[in-house]
């Protein structure tokens, strides 16, 4: 192979360059694609950044579940930022490409932003089981110390397994060709174009299905079962309705990010268009980290009177200034 992106090592060609693919079968959209990714990407951050604002200069939100929200907003500005940029400048170039370090560099991210979100979302559930079904032991259980742990762990436990994925990827000979078939770097898109044994980058990958991706979901939906079991107990309906609605928001999340999670990383390897591997991929990388924010302000009433707190502190500044500088 003659090209500019593949070096030669003896009779071996080793890649320097990836070429991705995704989008480029529609040449035509690249502009029109351009503009949605690019409002997509100012709305995430906007809404999140909005949310981080309002949950750190209102003293109502500094309780253990708005933490974990600030958590999980600084995560999806973290995570959208890893992949979108660089996709907004490739609808510029005719060879969308990006270097074998900055792939690597994308890889470790968005599976530490990816891990960590998991199990951040499992320690949310555990705060709203401990909410709901012990009440009275609340503050005790769920402490600032405990509230850090948990996030700490959530941090944690997605940099482990990035760390190992991405050490594991490094070492993998990739020989040609070096076209992906998508819009971003992740883990079975690269072993896919290796030329050297991948048995344990594979065996690396199951483990870490079970352990940061199965078993966060499962300690999620064990712990929805328990809340629903005790929500139904409660005698009045308006009981069970206030119980119920301090937990929809987070529902509503947790069903997206694992319902998009799973269909992004467990559908078949053939049967698929590279369209709907993309459209599944940009739901799960980009769309679901917009509409955090957007579930948690409409569906709840204190982040929605924060907002407006924000809002109107914002506006009376901005006169302010302009009455002195007039």
């Amino acid at each position: 192979a003659a090209m500019k992106d593949i070096k030669e090592r003896g009779n071996q060609t080793l890649v320097t360059e990836f070429i991705f693919l995704g989008f480029s079968n529609h040449p035509k959209l690249q502009g029109l694609f351009f503009m949605i990714f690019l409002l997509v990407y100012l709305i995430t951050l906007l809404g999140n950044l909005l949310l981080l604002s309002a949950i750190r200069i209102n003293p109502a939100l500094h309780t253990p579940m708005y933490y974990f929200l600030s958590n999980l907003s600084f995560l999806d500005i973290c995570y959208t930022s890893t992949t979108i940029p660089i996709m907004l400048v490739n609808f510029f170039r005719e060879k969308k490409t990006i270097t074998y370090e900055g792939c690597l560099s994308q890889l470790f991210f968005l599976v530490t932003f990816a891990g960590s979100e998991g199990v951040l979302l499992a320690a949310m559930a555990y705060d709203r089981f401990i909410a709901i079904c012990h009440p009275l032991r609340y503050l005790v259980l769920m402490s600032k110390k405990v509230c850090a742990c948990l996030a700490a762990g959530s941090w944690l436990c997605g940099l482990v397994n990035s760390m190992i994925h991405t050490g594991l990827t490094a070492t993998v000979t990739l020989c040609g060709p070096n076209q992906i078939n998508h819009f971003l770097c992740d883990i079975p898109l690269i072993l896919k174009l290796s030329c050297s044994d991948t048995s344990v980058n594979e065996f690396a990958l199951y483990v870490a299905s079970a352990t940061i991706g199965l078993s966060p979901c499962l300690f999620t939906a064990v712990s929805y079962m328990l809340i629903i079991s005790a929500i139904l107990k409660i005698q009045s309906a308006q009981g069970r309705y206030k119980a119920f609605s301090t937990c929809a928001s987070h529902f509503t999340v947790v069903v997206i990010f694992f319902g998009t999670a799973n269909f992004n990383y467990d559908q078949p390897s053939s049967g698929y268009s590279l369209d709907m591997d993309i459209l599944v991929s940009v739901l799960f990388c980009i769309v679901t980290p917009m509409l955090n924010p957007l579930i948690y302000s409409l569906r709840n009433k204190e982040v929605k009177v924060a907002l407006r707190k924000l809002c109107e502190k914002y506006i009376l500044h901005r006169g302010f200034s302009v009455q002195i500088s007039s």
